[in-house]
């Protein structure tokens, strides 16, 4: 457990990390790739994030535990959303921002990630949020 001194900030970043190791142990990477962790949970968020209407991004977001919303929020230009994307998109922007060569490609990453995610949201939100995707990126989600 991370000690802040603030019990509040200590949940918050406990949340984040245990999120980080799920993410870590379903790829086998250790911990020492952590920064590789952060890079696709970052990536994967915002491209999800640019793809949903603002309402959409907004109840998507409300689910993630806070120092993970601050990732999904952070450069975030709601005028300029939605980004209209396909799957094949969807991947592509995500190789774009995942500077990192990996067992199974970008495509196990996405899926890893979004495995994760799943099991930190509400079964309805995500519902939800599939249910807002075209069929070629809901495909994409578990």
């Amino acid at each position: 457990m991370t000690e802040t001194g603030f019990s509040s900030f200590d949940t918050m970043v406990d949340k984040a990390n245990r999120l980080l190791r799920e993410i870590e142990e379903a790829n086998g990477w250790p911990k020492e790739r952590r920064k590789q962790s952060y890079a696709a949970l970052r990536a994967v968020l915002h491209r999800l994030r640019d793809r949903l209407s603002v309402d959409g991004a907004a109840h998507f977001g409300a689910q993630l535990p806070t120092l993970i919303r601050g990732v999904y929020y952070d450069g975030w230009k709601p005028a300029e959303t939605p980004v209209k994307l396909s799957g094949e998109d969807f991947l592509q922007r995500v190789r774009d921002d995942f500077p990192y060569a990996v067992d199974g490609g970008v495509e196990r990453v996405v899926h890893t990630v979004l495995e994760v995610l799943e099991r930190h949201v509400s079964e309805g939100e995500w519902n939800h949020l599939k249910s807002g995707l075209p069929k070629s990126l809901a495909s994409v989600l578990p």
